[in-house]
């Protein structure tokens, strides 16, 4: 007991100094830090919960259509707890590893510790540069995905504009979280971000059940393997959102409370994700496989305007969640990570944006992207490398004896870690990079070869479209392409 509980005060030692000797004394500065500074297990939840179901929540329905109903649900299922399980890893190494240099008298109260220098510490310079690779190409292109669909979402208020020059101006807009030093400033945001997500997630399930199923509905899915393992690439993608734990932990007050709270935001999610994804399909059926988008189908009205404005808002969070690990390598390689000034640190970060603007015009693929991102990217960051990081720390006796924290019970402590371990590397290996990846990549070429590099508005109607499909009056369906 004693030992345990001087564990828990080096971990949080030096975040129990800041919380109190930040402690602010008028109303502005109450205020300011109930805003601003965030580090309790709440502001984790909700940053988890936000990040996690963002942009993807409108190509669910998407994925469905490729999957079916029945598989759409149990990989939402499947993928959600394996999710929480790898972030459960990712935590467990990184309170290894903090507690390992705290006793080594190491400061961390101007350095926010990432995962691939958690890597570093426990396995050394070649996990390093792997996890940092996959890491930052994964977030890079995780911030790309939240650009495309800033523009894919605004075009269904305003068409005035085709969605290349909304990537323009959103591109513009989203460069401003480089003012958001870290994790630990993003409180309100991950609030907020929450909320609108949630109505967004309950609008399509009620708009979907209001609306009904279009004349002559038809739910073929699954037809061909190629968007099958399409489709549950895609829901890798979602449930992979862990890629920032590391950095959301070192935000927290007390970072050995983190434990469960992926796997309780995951809970959370899947009220969202699941209702939501199947109503749409329902209502719409075999018209998503051509619909990335699940606003593209629904009627226009004030509620879906009120939807599509609150996305935005969130993707511009969700920008940010993606953007400040990046930033913050960026900050570590010109060696003003620890500077003082914000200013002078924002205006280092500009140049992070610039690729990400790049490439969200030269594959503006709102959907397709997803898959690829999940199946080459997120299988390796978040599934696999923790697995297998996880088993290498720990793989000699006294590694497991002296770990900080020990598995829990429930799993069957040590023997049933490394059998999911293991499970998670070999399943995520062969379906999810293997499958997933080849299905992803025939997807994303057939992308290129229909629409092209730099396409000016991808899957919008033509002219031609407008005429043969014109918007109907009645109470069933609108057009496939009807805005």
């Amino acid at each position: 007991m004693e030992s345990e509980k001087e564990v828990e005060t080096v971990i949080v030692g030096n975040y129990v100094e800041m919380e109190t000797e930040g402690k602010p004394n008028d109303i502005k500065s109450k205020l300011l830090s109930f805003l601003w500074h965030g580090g309790s297990v709440y502001d984790a939840w909700f940053s988890c919960a936000s990040n996690q179901v963002a942009q993807v929540l409108l190509t669910l329905p998407y994925s469905f259509s490729q999957l079916g109903m029945i598989s759409g649900t149990l990989f939402q299922i499947f993928y959600g707890f394996m999710g929480g399980w790898t972030a459960y890893l990712i935590s467990v190494l990184y309170i290894e590893y903090r507690t390992r240099k705290e006793r080594e008298k190491v400061n961390f109260r101007n350095h926010v510790i990432q995962w691939f220098e958690v890597l570093d510490g426990l396995l050394g310079k070649h996990w390093r540069n792997v996890g940092l690779a996959f890491n930052c190409t994964f977030l890079l292109f995780g911030s790309v995905i939240q650009l495309i669909a800033c523009a894919s979402n605004i075009y269904y208020i305003n068409d005035n504009l085709d969605k290349r020059s909304w990537t323009y101006i959103f591109g513009a807009c989203c460069a401003t979280t480089v003012f958001i030093p870290s994790f630990h400033n993003y409180r309100i945001w991950s609030f907020l971000g929450l909320l609108m997500t949630t109505y967004t997630a309950w609008y399509l399930t009620v708009a979907s059940l209001l609306h009904g199923q279009v004349e002559g509905v038809k739910h073929s899915g699954p037809t061909k393997l190629v968007l099958y393992f399409t489709g549950a690439t895609n829901i890798l993608y979602t449930f992979g959102g862990h890629a920032v734990t590391v950095e959301i932990m070192h935000a927290m007050w007390k970072p050995k409370k983190f434990k469960a709270i992926y796997l309780v935001a995951t809970l959370y999610v899947l009220t969202l994700t699941v209702p939501s994804a199947a109503a749409v399909y329902w209502a719409f059926g075999d018209l998503l496989l051509n619909h990335s988008n699940a606003f593209s189908l629904l009627p226009r009205s004030p509620f879906r305007d009120m939807a599509v404005i609150l996305m935005l808002i969130h993707q511009f969070i969700t920008f940010g969640f993606a953007c400040t690990p990046l930033y913050l390598v960026w900050e570590k390689a010109l060696g003003i990570h620890e500077c003082r000034s914000l200013c002078k640190r924002a205006l280092a970060r500009l140049p992070v944006v610039i690729p990400i603007w790049f490439l969200a015009i030269v594959f503006p693929f709102f959907g397709p992207i997803n898959s690829t991102v999940g199946s080459l990217l997120v299988s390796f960051t978040v599934y696999i490398i923790p697995a297998l990081a996880h088993m290498f720390t720990f793989k000699s006796p006294s590694a497991r004896q002296n770990a900080v924290e020990q598995p829990p019970r429930l799993v069957g402590r040590w023997v049933g870690t490394y059998t999911i371990n293991a499970f998670v590397v070999v399943w995520i290996l062969v379906v999810g990079f293997g499958f997933g990846g080849w299905a992803s990549m025939v997807n994303f070429v057939h992308q290129i070869d229909t629409f092209g590099f730099f396409t000016k508005c991808y899957q919008c109607p033509t002219p031609t479209s407008m005429v043969m499909h014109p918007p109907r009056l009645n109470t069933t369906a609108p057009s496939p392409l009807h805005h």
